[in-house]
């Protein structure tokens, strides 16, 4: 969704390479490009700290102002150190206000099975087409009472209005089976003393 919070200013960058990337990080700012539609991409450096906190939000979208210039851009692709999780460079994609794209939405479990079962979670995602500027941040699925040998897939999640699958239906997202059974501690003992 659009926020205030999600206006960005972002400064056209002519200077490339590691050195420099590494000057901008140190600033404080963030190295990225802009591309998509046919266009040129465009070099840019975005304010770190206030970028970073916007894309803790899965497929974040950012209204830059690019010298006067205003332009809806979703996160693509965030590059971090390994070590140090700094955000070393961010690619962003150009979008058009009404424009529709696919992306995978975080799921969230919510919930609890019936008796003593446990959930399996076999994919944390779902691939779905939506508005850019109406993504959902995450998608429930419920598994409240749900018995041993149940599997909710792709096409059995109940999708906000707007929303519409970008997957195959039949993909497993969650699985709920009964606990694995445990051997008596006596047999156990037994079949190691033998």
């Amino acid at each position: 969704m659009m926020t205030e919070d999600t206006k960005v200013v972002a400064e056209v960058r002519t200077s490339f390479g590691k050195g420099f990337a590494r000057r901008l990080r140190a600033a404080g700012k963030i190295p990225a490009v802009i591309y998509g539609h046919g266009t040129e991409p465009v070099h840019v450096s975005l304010p770190g700290h206030q970028v970073s906190l916007i894309i803790r939000r899965a497929n974040a979208l950012l209204d830059l102002d690019i010298e006067g210039t205003s332009q809806l851009a979703l996160v693509k692709d965030v590059q971090k150190d390994p070590v140090l999780q700094i955000i070393e460079h961010i690619d962003l994609l150009v979008v058009k206000k009404g424009e529709k794209v696919i992306v995978e939405v975080p799921l969230v479990v919510t919930g609890e099975p019936f008796g003593s079962n446990i959930v399996t979670v076999e994919v944390a995602t779902i691939k779905v087409e939506a508005e850019a500027t109406h993504i959902p941040q995450s998608i429930e699925v419920t598994v409240e009472g749900k018995e041993d040998g149940t599997h909710i897939t792709a096409g059995d999640v109940v999708l906000p209005k707007g929303v519409s699958l970008a997957e195959d239906a039949d993909v497993l997202l969650i699985a709920v089976v009964a606990p694995a059974a445990e051997e008596p501690a006596e047999e156990a003992e037994e079949a190691a003393a033998e």
